[in-house]
């Protein structure tokens, strides 16, 4: 026989909450990290500050982020990405609504080859498009 319910509070730390939020930012798609400052970087390591993240806790929860993003994606996608997987973590986890997701890119990370090169040069020899253009071929 089912119990009646009874009423009462049950509370989360900022801390859950921040943790939520980074687990959601890192699995979403393009992110490579948080920014942060070497400072933060020092109090992160000592387990003061969570860099990237501010959580503002009221009658909304509105969240803060500093993101980098790795080289190459759309960013707008990838801000769309993680401001869907952060709603839909706290409201899974907590049963609240998100007010506000602010989402700042503060970098570009690139990958194992390094930064790409700033001016790409044809192969030798290579036909190119103004080569086609002034050949008098319709290229569709």
């Amino acid at each position: 026989m089912p119990s009646a319910r009874k009423s009462g509070h049950s509370f989360v730390t900022r801390q859950a909450v921040t943790d939520l939020v980074r687990s959601a930012t890192l699995g979403s798609y393009g992110v490579t990290g948080f920014a942060a400052r070497p400072h933060e970087r020092l109090l992160e390591r000592l387990g003061l500050v969570q860099p990237g993240i501010a959580i503002h806790l009221g009658d909304t929860i509105d969240i803060d982020l500093e993101l980098t993003v790795a080289f190459g994606v759309p960013i707008a996608e990838v801000a769309r990405q993680v401001d869907s997987a952060v709603r839909y973590s706290i409201r899974h986890a907590l049963g609240r609504e998100v007010g506000r997701v602010t989402i700042h890119i503060d970098g570009l990370r690139f990958g194992p080859g390094g930064a790409p090169p700033t001016v790409i040069q044809p192969a030798a020899g290579a036909v190119g498009p103004r080569d086609l253009a002034d050949s008098g071929t319709d290229v569709a």
